[in-house]
């Protein structure tokens, strides 16, 4: 874990961050070391309807859902393979779940 930020002084560049996910970890990943390339300072990741409530992505009711609408993710390997290169304890991560 990292350790706590220091306050963000008045004058500082505000936070960019796109809210983003698909298809697989792979390929937001990909998207979004593209980004930070670009100069996006921050990951506000989206997680594919699955993802966000809990199913398999094997599972009945999952089917049709599964990278659609966000980054699927069910397994640890999936997040490893999501943030491979991308440090988060460097920078100012979200990671939303928007289900009910």
């Amino acid at each position: 874990m990292s350790e706590p930020r220091e306050p963000r002084k008045r004058d500082e560049p505000w936070l960019m961050r796109t809210y983003s996910g698909h298809s697989s970890a792979k390929a937001s990943n990909e998207l979004y070391r593209t980004n930070l390339a670009k100069g996006q300072t921050g990951l506000s990741i989206a997680f594919d309807l699955p993802t966000q409530t809990g199913y398999d992505p094997d599972h009945a009711l999952a089917r049709g859902e599964v990278g659609k609408v966000g980054v699927p993710v069910c397994h640890l390997g999936h997040m490893r393979t999501l943030l491979d290169d991308i440090p988060p304890g460097q920078m100012n991560t979200s990671m939303t779940i928007n289900a009910t």
